[in-house]
């Protein structure tokens, strides 16, 4: 009930729409139950002899026939006025669902696969549909029609409508099973779907890999295998609904031969009239029909309900990194970076980074170095709050990044990460991306800057050639430059580069590393770097070992020391000469 509780409530902006769904089930309820009543009166007039009873009977049968297109016209006005405010509920969710993925923070990410939260987003949202749609308005038509048939019968006859509730209880009984059951048999079924969706999305992304490692065979079995589970799961949830089904049918029939044995016999003993049986066995037929209806749309619901749990514990998911309460904006940014005694750990009892301190001034280049996993991308991924400190600060112009507000933080950074995400689109697209407002003679610029130019040019449609999905029709190295575009046309005022040459060869790595020296005069810069003789020039370079700074000063002080530095250098241009 809680997840359905949750799902009604997100109709309230739909009131309007729902109150006329409301009054179309209403006129489809009291239509339902007039057309018996005007029949049990047509019998009534036959049974007494026709006499001068035949205009009646023709009213009668017209008023009917106007019953009959009046419930279809209320049919029409549900049924699609149901169906426009379960899309559009359908829609609001999906956009909410996204809007919450992007406020959760990365460590979110880090076990979810995207072909399951894609599974969340568009599968589990779908199901709410036929709830929406047909479920709820037909709930409603039939508990109305259940209780308004319940009081005509009691009204023709008390006993004989109390014999025929007897099966009632065991009906509920059932009912109540069922639900407790195929809840979760739905809800494993949706979850084997999303995991079948996640190595879908996993192996279309790494059919390169897939062809070179020569594993089709294996990825094949294993999606065998997915989709075998999920049909497994799916298949068990649904023969609970086929034992459901004809169970409630079965009982529910119990009832019109229990109208037929006891009304028979009243009937034949003159205590009730033939018009009465009559009208007590349509009556009774729509008594038992709501009862048959509410229990195959059970099934429905109950899937629709393991859906709206599974959306639910999304929404209900809050991030681990959050803007202050009134955070503020930070106005005219310099970019001067400290860090006090940071520490931080991506697993509790587990730290990465330990008591880092360091202040880069604005228009100052640091450089990170150390041997892999030392803590060198964690530290650039803390300046614009991917994560937050265990402990310690960091200051951006003195102001605290935790009382400022994300927007206000992360548009004075630029990034350019190792790991390069173009979008599905075209070039000018993707490099409008660091600037949205940017004019061609901007983005022209910006890509000589980054030597990206001459290459895009060349291709089919210049700038607005359409480059693929993750940018799969261009080379490692103008994926990488493109990026260095896109972040150059951001000019913010702090520069962060992971990697940003370890694509390219050494002759565009020159023509880069030009090209950042003008880029980054005025800018404070932190660049993480694994060749040492692109950061030579910087002004400052911290070594990092074990997630502590073992040494700190210019590239001229550390070559004198005796220490970490001097040995990755001499390490790194030994293997060059060797090459």
């Amino acid at each position: 009930m809680d997840s359905l509780i949750k799902l009604l409530r997100t109709l309230r902006e739909f009131r309007l729409l729902v109150g006329l769904v409301i009054i179309g089930t209403l006129g489809i309820t009291l239509t339902n139950l007039a057309g018996p009543w005007i029949i049990r009166a047509v019998v009534g007039l036959v049974e007494g002899g026709l006499g001068q009873e035949w205009q009646t009977i023709v009213r009668l049968s017209i008023l009917l026939l106007a019953l009959y297109s009046l419930r279809a016209l209320f049919a029409f006005a549900t049924n699609y006025t149901a169906h426009w405010v379960a899309w559009s509920l359908v829609e609001k969710l999906r956009v909410r669902l996204y809007t919450h993925l992007q406020r959760l923070s990365l460590s979110y990410y880090q076990d979810k696969q995207t072909g399951q939260l894609m599974s969340r987003i568009v599968n589990d949202t779908q199901h709410l549909e036929p709830l929406l749609a047909h479920g709820v308005p037909d709930v409603i038509v039939n508990v109305l029609l259940l209780f308004g048939v319940a009081a005509i019968l009691f009204s023709l006859n008390a006993s004989l409508a109390l014999w025929t509730l007897l099966p009632m209880p065991i009906i509920a009984l059932t009912a109540y099973w069922f639900g407790r059951k195929a809840r979760p048999a739905f809800r494993r079924a949706q979850e084997r779907m999303a995991q079948l969706n996640g190595l879908l999305q996993d192996n279309i992304v790494g059919i390169k890999e897939i062809q070179i490692f020569t594993r089709e065979h294996r990825e094949e079995q294993r999606v065998e295998r997915r989709a075998h589970h999920y049909t497994l799961d799916l298949m068990y949830a649904l023969k609970l609904n086929a034992i459901h089904h004809p169970a409630i049918e079965w009982l529910g029939s119990t009832g019109t031969v229990i109208v037929i044995f006891y009304g028979g016999a009243l009937a034949l003993r003159q205590a009730l009239p033939v018009a009465d049986i009559v009208a007590f066995l349509l009556y009774l037929g729509m008594f038992y029909q709501p009862i048959v209806v509410l229990a195959r749309l059970n099934e429905g619901i109950q899937q629709a309900l393991a859906s709206a749990d599974r959306i639910f514990e999304v929404l209900e998911t809050e991030p681990d990194i959050t803007e202050k309460p009134g955070a503020v904006d930070m106005q005219g940014v310099q970019g001067s970076v400290t860090f006090e005694h940071v520490d931080f750990s991506y697993i509790d009892g587990v730290p990465v980074l330990r008591d880092i301190s360091l202040r880069v001034n604005h228009g100052e280049t640091l450089a990170l170095v150390g041997p892999t996993g030392v803590g060198k991308t964690t530290i650039i991924s803390l300046i614009p709050r991917f994560y937050d400190t265990d402990s310690g600060r960091i200051l951006i112009d003195n102001h605290d990044i935790k009382d400022v507000s994300f927007q206000s933080l992360r548009k004075h950074i630029s990034v350019v990460l190792q790991d390069v995400f173009l979008f599905n689109g075209t070039v000018r697209d993707n490099l409008l991306y660091g600037n949205p407002h940017a004019s061609d003679v901007d983005i022209e610029r910006a890509a000589q800057l980054a030597n990206a130019h001459e290459f895009i040019v060349e291709l089919e449609d210049g700038y607005d050639t359409a480059i693929g999905e993750r940018g799969v029709k261009l080379s490692g190295g103008q994926k990488q430059r493109l990026s260095i575009a896109r972040a150059i046309l951001k000019d913010a005022p702090i520069l962060i580069l992971d990697e940003a040459t370890s694509s390219v060869d050494t002759e565009t790595e020159h023509l880069i590393q030009e090209a950042f020296q003008t880029l980054m005069q005025d800018k404070t810069s932190i660049v993480v770097a694994h060749r040492l003789s692109t950061i030579k020039d910087a002004d400052k370079i911290a070594v990092l070992e074990e997630g502590r700074i073992v040494q700190f000063g210019t590239h001229e002080q550390l070559m004198q020391e005796d220490g970490l530095y001097q040995r990755l250098y001499a390490r790194q241009f030994k293997d060059t000469d060797a090459a």
